[in-house]
């Protein structure tokens, strides 16, 4: 019996628009290395999530996503919530691309694409990664809430793009808005922070809004999770500190908390802003964060 083309779900509105352009690209570069495939496109928001885990439920064993880290986010829980198993290509054709960082793929889509090509043609084995889980949805990259999750709420009202400059625009345009230090129950290792927070951020990866280094000690595979949180600070404060997160340095400084886990709570008096892989949750005043380890199958 002949072998199901692998289904290729492209975001077009991924990467300011330059997934859509570079589809018959795309398509060239997989059937030059003699990948058969379909490509679909995904039409709205959850519309990767629900295709992947209809083909999987199918009987798909490979699939593939070409977009940004939302675009993986649906990608990866579409796979996680399938009754069936199948392992997961990722395209980098995104913004930020925060996952491909974690997961060393070459920063150009196109080498990207024909690098896994290579991978399945040869038939090279999958790799293992874990997967983080907050409430009842899976996470690749990292959780977020406070303050990060503020940001990507204003970079979403005013439609810009998560990632590069426009990420960073959206933090000062937070700031100017006033910054707010909701209270906070974190429980963790048999450890507890009570109070006034900035921001919990809870990484499976080290990059967050693509130039963040937020946990650069984080790596998706081996099985724990880097929770890193910040105690309220001025605005002068955060701008002094705003180039040590983008170079990875800030672990340490005083306002700065880190610790490697497998799971946590966390509990605000209020409902507050979240997100995941900078895609915006429900506001909810629990969580219930843990690490699957080797969750996920990568091509």
């Amino acid at each position: 019996m002949c072998n199901s083309p692998i289904p290729v779900i492209v975001n077009p509105a991924a990467g300011r628009g330059r997934a859509s352009n570079n589809i018959a690209t795309l398509k060239s570069l997989l059937l030059a290395n003699e990948i058969d495939h379909e490509i679909i496109e995904s039409r709205f928001r959850g519309d990767i999530e629900k295709q992947l885990e209809m083909r999987v439920n199918a009987g798909a064993k490979n699939v593939i996503v070409a977009g940004g880290d939302g675009s993986v986010h649906e990608a990866v829980n579409g796979v996680m919530r399938a009754r069936n198993s199948a392992a997961l290509g990722v395209i980098p054709i995104g913004t930020g691309n925060d996952f491909a960082k974690a997961c060393a793929m070459p920063p150009h889509w196109e080498d990207a694409a024909i690098l896994l090509a290579d991978r399945i043609s040869s038939k090279a084995p999958d790799r293992r990664i874990d997967v983080g889980q907050m409430n009842d949805r899976y996470f690749a990259n990292g959780a977020g809430i406070g303050f990060d999750a503020k940001v990507t709420l204003i970079a979403e009202k005013a439609l810009l793009p998560i990632g590069d400059l426009a990420y960073l625009i959206a933090v000062f345009q937070a700031m100017w808005d006033g910054v707010i230090t909701p209270k906070l129950r974190i429980d963790y290792d048999r450890q507890s922070y009570d109070g006034p927070m900035l921001l919990a951020s809870i990484n499976n990866g080290d990059w967050v809004g693509s130039m963040f280094q937020i946990a650069p000690m984080a790596k998706n595979d081996d099985g724990r999770l880097e929770l890193v949180f910040a105690k309220p600070v001025t605005n002068w404060r955060l701008l002094c500190l705003l180039p040590k997160l983008m170079q990875g340095t800030h672990i340490g400084e005083p306002e700065i908390e880190h610790a490697t886990i497998k799971r946590c709570n966390i509990f605000a008096s209020a409902p507050v802003p979240s997100h995941l892989d900078g895609e915006l949750q429900p506001m909810y005043s629990e969580f219930s964060i843990r690490i699957i380890e080797s969750g996920l199958r990568l091509l």
